[in-house]
């Protein structure tokens, strides 16, 4: 097996609150929690499950303060992590897992509290709450201090549907959410939502846009007057999903000729304003979007066909199978003109993206974070970190040998520490395997040079994440690793 491998085990026991030895210095001003969120156990009783986002979710905390930095993780407890820790068995169909039960079970029955979950792809808040978020539409709460379950948030609402995204944006204009569902039925539908900010978990409908076959879609662009729906040529029947008795993603066909249609929405009315066909391709992850001058342009990380989704096989995985690479994309839409062009936006493999999202969400932006691929190999996992100027192509990169990092996340330096008024003024947090040692570390980058400023040895390996947040607070005189004002 090939040294990133060990990013695909399941780790041993939970980790409770332990100091970790920095090397280098963490400026004073960092202060806050890094929280990530990923696949962690991996297999049951001899059985395993299929697919990299089959694992059960596992939340870490990285307490930052001080310069020092405390470590715990702990594994969501859910109907599904419940079977696999404690049953030790399979109960419920993943995204590519099926223990004998067909998709009736997970998307047509009514919401039980029992009904399977297992969300280890984002975080978020709503208000003051902290969610777990996979591609059901069930988040589950947790406590940010401890990292216990609180258990499933219960939308008060009427708006329905059966899949989701992970990736809700915040409006670059009110701030509150804004996400959409599919409803899967003889005639589908995306319906896209508001959630406000003071924490209810309640939807208000924006708009609705009817499909045939729904296309499955990770991710989503928002702009300050439009959300776009970017419908790449993967997509399902839904009466597929219903008697197939197949795992969720495999009931999807890649259907090049279709082409990508882009889905404009206004937020004000609801209407859609235009549907853009562009050529064929296939995304997880959207970088950024704004409009400027009656245009759209959509920034996305961008694969020739859906083949990453098989590649992501842990079978393959661990076989050190050949890996896709994602480019950095830009489309421009004319929505006048009824046209659709795209030119990359560099040279370099880009997945996992990150910018400086309070200040450029829904806005022109100059710089993008992300993984990438050594040379854009296709014969080893992620192995460098990425920094884009998208306005130029320009990159820099980290990396270090059998090193394999995960989605870096931007902290902009506050006010009054020596900062330029830059965009790209603060750090760069990313969790980083490192294969020689079967050990894991938090490096901190500095994200103008992106050069090392200092990491935090972890002692053992964390397995892949996928996303995650940094949270500002203020730690409490003789306190480490505690939120407190």
């Amino acid at each position: 097996m090939a040294g990133f491998g060990l990013g695909f085990q399941s780790p041993g026991e939970e980790t409770h609150a332990v100091e970790l030895a920095v090397r280098g210095r963490i400026p004073e001003w960092l202060s806050g929690v890094l929280l990530r969120n990923g696949p962690a156990k991996f297999e049951v009783g001899g059985t395993g499950f299929r697919h990299w986002f089959d694992g059960q979710a596992m939340l870490h905390r990285f307490a930052i303060g001080r310069g020092r930095v405390e470590y715990a993780n702990r594994y969501l407890d859910t109907p599904s992590s419940q079977a696999v820790l404690q049953e030790r068995r399979i109960r419920y169909q993943e995204f590519a897992t099926d223990p004998c039960r067909n998709m009736f079970a997970r998307f047509f029955t009514p919401f039980l509290r029992s009904r399977p979950v297992n969300p280890n792809v984002n975080i978020s808040r709503f208000g003051d709450r902290f969610v777990a978020l996979t591609e059901t539409p069930l988040p589950v709460e947790f406590a940010p201090d401890t990292l216990a379950t609180l258990g499933v948030v219960d939308y008060d609402d009427r708006l329905g549907g059966q899949f989701t995204t992970a990736h809700p944006h915040q409006d670059p204009v009110t701030g509150d959410l804004v996400n959409y569902v599919t409803h899967f039925s003889r005639r589908s539908e995306y319906r896209v939502y508001r959630q406000r900010t003071d924490g209810t978990p309640q939807r208000e409908l924006l708009g609705r846009h009817r499909v045939d076959e729904p296309a499955y879609m990770h991710s989503f662009a928002i702009t300050a007057r439009y959300v776009v729906l970017v419908e790449f040529p993967l997509v399902v029947n839904p009466y597929r999903l219903l008697l197939s008795g197949r795992p969720f993603i495999e009931n999807y066909r890649w259907k090049p000729e279709r082409g990508t249609r882009f889905v404009v929405m206004d937020r004000e009315d609801g209407r859609v304003r235009a549907v853009l066909s562009g050529p064929a391709c296939f995304a997880f992850h959207h970088i950024n979007a704004w409009e400027e001058k009656g245009r759209l342009f959509i920034d996305l990380c961008a694969y020739q066909d859906s083949s990453i989704i098989e590649a992501l096989y842990l079978d393959t995985l661990r076989a050190g199978g050949p890996l896709p690479q994602a480019s950095p994309m830009r489309y421009c839409l004319d929505p006048e003109a009824g046209t659709v062009t795209g030119e990359p936006l560099a040279g370099e493999s880009l997945e996992l993206p990150r910018i400086a999202y309070q200040q450029r969400n829904g806005r022109p932006y100059r710089y993008a974070y992300g993984v990438g691929s050594r040379d854009g190999r296709t014969d080893d996992f992620l192995n460098q970190l990425v920094k884009i100027d998208v306005r130029d192509g320009g990159t820099l990169l980290w990396r270090e040998e059998g090193c394999y990092p995960g989605e870096p996340v931007f902290v902009a330096a506050p006010p009054g520490h020596d900062a330029h008024g830059a965009e790209d003024e603060g750090l760069v947090l990313a969790v980083v395997l490192r294969s020689a040692t079967a050990s894991s570390y938090l490096l901190v980058l500095d994200a103008r040079t992106f050069q090392e400023v200092a990491r935090a040895e972890v002692s053992h390996a964390v397995p892949f994440g996928l996303h995650g947040i940094f949270v500002r607070h203020q730690l409490r005189s003789g306190t480490r690793g505690e939120f407190g004002s």
